[in-house]
């Protein structure tokens, strides 16, 4: 009986860990859904849907897995140029037009811890971009990501 106890109590524990969009490193987690990337593979992105969470995106993150990413989407596709202040990881940030084409890719993103201040440079905004994919460094390369591909999400 003990045991079913203590089986029940670490469920709940675990359940509640989850449901509380917390991860392993105490970052908050939005919702995920899966991007599927053309050589078939399938990335779970939190999306980034508000500007609350596009401004925070993935901010004082320690690690992000190979097959994890953020999707900012917003209402319209217009020049939207991303900065790394109090990342601490290095990203690849992939800007995809109204069909889900990339137009453009930053490959290896270097962060910009919160001592450098505001001090980041921007990257990318050339092209309209309606959505923008943030994976980590190498993972682009990695699926053979390449501008014209097309995600599905």
């Amino acid at each position: 009986m003990r045991r079913l106890f203590l089986a029940i109590g670490l469920c709940l524990l675990v359940c509640c860990r989850h449901s509380s969009g917390r991860g392993d490193a105490g970052e908050t987690l939005l919702p995920a859904i899966p991007v599927t990337l053309p050589d078939g593979a399938v990335i779970r992105a939190e999306l980034a849907a508000t500007p609350a969470d596009q401004q925070r995106g993935l901010m004082h993150r320690t690690r992000l897995a190979s097959d994890r990413g953020m999707l900012f989407v917003f209402p319209e596709a217009v020049r939207r140029p991303f900065w790394m202040y109090s990342t601490l990881i290095p990203l690849d940030i992939i800007w995809m037009d109204t069909n889900h084409s990339i137009v453009f890719i930053s490959a290896n993103t270097p962060p910009c811890p919160p001592e450098k201040g505001t001090n980041c440079p921007n990257y990318g905004g050339s092209q309209p971009a309606r959505y923008v994919l943030e994976l980590a460094a190498g993972a682009g390369a990695g699926h053979g990501l390449k501008v014209g591909d097309r995600l599905r999400f």
